[in-house]
C-alpha cells in the first residue's frame, strides 16, 4: 500500500483508508461487533494505516470497536475522528470550544487514546467557519495535548477555503467522478498551504460501484431512501447529490470508458490521480467490500484519455445540476 503525506501533520498515511460510517453494519441495520472486527483485521492485513470515524457513527460503536482493535495495533494506525453532529439541535451556536472539548473527551474514552491524532469539525453550519473563538479553542486543545491536529469536514468548497484562514491540518470533502468542483480552487489552495485532503464518499453512496440499477431498492432506514432530497441532512451526502436516474446514465457511460461493469477500482484510482488527495476513504460494511476497495491500489495510473472521458461525462450529464451547489 503506497503512502502519502497528510498535510502538515508530518505523518505518512495509506493512500486508501477506511471510512467507518458503515463499520459492522449496513446503513440502518443493527451494529455487528464481530463483523466490525473482521473488517478491521482485513484493514490491518491490507496495509491500510488511516481509519476515519466519527463520534456519532453507529451511536459511538464505531469508535468503541476501533478502540478495542487499537489495543494491539495502536502504532500502526492514524485515526481521524469527527465531532459536532451530536449537538441537538445542530446549530452554529452550539459549536463552542467547551462543547467540542466535551465531545473530544468522549471520543478519547471510546477510542482508548491519550491523544487524538486528528479531529475534524463534522460538517458544521457555514457560520462556524468564521468563529475565531472556536478555532482558538481548538488551538488550546492542541496545547493541552488532547488532540495532535485538527481540521474540518466540509459540504461546500467555499467552507474549505474559509477554513484555510485558520491553522488546520486537513480538509475532508466529497470528491469523486460525480463531484469535480474541488479541483478548481480547493485543491490548488490546499497544496499551496500544505493542507491534507481526505476524499470521502468516493463511490457516491454506491452509485459508482456500477452495481445499481433502476430496480435496486434500499431499506427504509437507509439514507439512500429517506435523504435523496436532503430531508435529513445535506443532500450532497446521498449519491453526491446526483439524481439517481441521471446517475445511472452517467454510470453506463463510465462503464463504456473502462470496459467493465465493476467501476470500484477505477473510481478510487481516479480520485488518487489528483496530487492534492492524501487519502481516499471508501467505507465497508463487510470484509469483502474492504478487499474490493484495496484493489484500486494495484491499478496503474489512468491514461489522459480516460481522465478526459470522465470529465466529459461529468460535463454532459451532471455539471448543470451539481457543480454550483457544493
Amino acid at each position: 500500500m503506497k503512502q502519502r503525506q497528510l498535510g502538515n501533520t508530518g505523518r505518512m498515511v495509506s493512500e486508501i483508508g477506511l471510512g467507518t460510517w458503515q463499520l459492522g453494519t449496513k446503513w440502518g441495520d443493527p451494529f455487528n461487533e464481530q463483523e466490525a472486527m473482521e473488517i478491521l483485521e482485513a484493514t490491518y492485513d491490507s496495509g491500510i494505516t488511516l481509519i476515519d470515524t466519527a463520534d456519532i457513527y453507529n451511536d459511538g460503536n464505531s469508535e468503541r470497536a476501533i478502540g478495542a482493535f487499537l489495543k494491539n495495533h495502536r502504532d500502526h494506525f492514524f485515526v481521524v475522528t469527527k465531532c459536532g453532529r451530536g449537538l441537538d439541535p445542530h446549530t452554529a451556536e452550539g459549536y463552542t470550544a467547551e462543547n467540542m472539548e466535551a465531545f473530544i473527551d468522549q471520543s478519547l474514552r471510546r477510542l482508548g487514546m491519550e491523544q487524538l491524532d486528528l479531529v475534524l469539525l463534522h460538517c458544521p453550519p457555514t457560520p462556524v467557519y468564521y468563529n475565531d473563538d472556536l478555532f482558538a479553542g481548538l488551538d488550546k486543545l492542541v496545547q493541552k495535548g488532547k488532540i495532535a491536529h485538527y481540521g474540518v469536514s466540509i459540504e461546500k468548497v467555499s467552507e474549505g477555503l474559509q477554513a484555510m484562514n485558520y491553522p488546520i491540518s486537513a480538509i475532508e470533502v466529497v470528491f469523486n467522478m460525480f463531484r469535480l468542483k474541488p479541483t478548481e480552487e480547493l485543491f490548488p489552495a490546499a497544496i499551496a498551504k500544505n493542507i491534507g485532503i481526505i476524499a470521502r464518499v468516493p463511490l457516491a453512496s454506491g452509485l459508482l460501484t456500477g452495481r445499481y440499477t433502476k430496480d435496486t431498492t434500499f431499506g427504509a432506514n437507509d439514507h439512500r431512501s429517506y435523504n435523496r432530497n436532503g430531508e435529513a441532512f445535506d443532500k450532497g451526502e446521498t449519491f453526491s447529490g446526483v439524481d439517481y436516474d441521471l446517475g445511472l446514465q452517467a454510470v453506463a457511460a463510465l462503464k463504456d470508458v473502462f470496459g467493465t461493469d465493476d467501476l470500484i477500482p477505477y473510481a478510487l484510482r481516479w480520485v488518487l490521480m489528483h496530487d492534492a488527495v492524501s487519502t481516499v476513504i471508501p467505507g465497508a460494511s463487510r470484509r469483502e467490500q474492504l478487499l474490493s476497495n484495496v484493489r484500486a491500489a494495484e491499478l496503474p495510473a489512468l491514461s489522459n484519455e480516460q481522465m478526459d472521458a470522465v470529465r466529459a461525462i461529468y460535463d454532459r450529464y451532471l455539471r448543470a445540476s451539481i457543480h454550483e451547489n457544493w
